[in-house]
């Protein structure tokens, strides 16, 4: 087959040769919808398109919806570690005052604390090194395992 095919002229499970730009959204023709699926040919590295083409109306207003960006793909509500709960006085004055945080961003907020501190044990980094701020979250205790900082958060946010 020539590079010179037109799109009327392929056919649906059809191979092509092509270059790489060609990998974008699905189209939708006038028949139905037609995309395009990409794969190696050759150990060159050589790409090939599998054309594949559906014959139903609603499918191409489907099609032209996703292209577009609507329909499927809402966003959900946070949910579970990163929904924003109410924390303890303690927690609230290590992250600057929030009333409600996620799990998910205090931990970065403690591990950005422990990095820029240089909190780690430099013979084992798995142990934190409490300075007087973690102290204070983490039940006045001097070393901590990073596996254990997540579990010692818990008493911080209310169910």
């Amino acid at each position: 087959m020539s590079a010179t095919t037109t799109a009327g002229a392929i056919r649906s499970g059809e191979v092509l040769a092509c270059p790489v730009t060609l990998r974008r959204a699905p189209v939708a023709a006038a028949a139905g919808v037609v995309s395009f699926r990409m794969r190696r040919v050759s150990a060159a590295g050589r790409l090939a398109v599998r054309v594949v083409a559906a014959a139903s109306a609603e499918g191409a207003a489907e099609a032209v919806e996703v292209a577009k960006g609507k329909g499927k793909g809402k966003k959900r509500s946070a949910s579970g570690i990163m929904k924003p709960k109410p924390i303890s006085p303690e927690l609230r004055e290590f992250v600057g005052g929030a009333e409600e945080l996620p799990r998910t961003e205090a931990l970065k907020i403690i591990w950005a604390h422990i990095k820029g501190n240089n909190l780690q044990d430099p013979n084992n980094k798995k142990i934190i090194v409490c300075d007087e701020k973690l102290k204070k979250i983490f039940g006045g205790r001097d070393r901590v395992g990073f596996l254990e900082i997540s579990g010692l958060l818990n008493p911080h946010f209310q169910k």
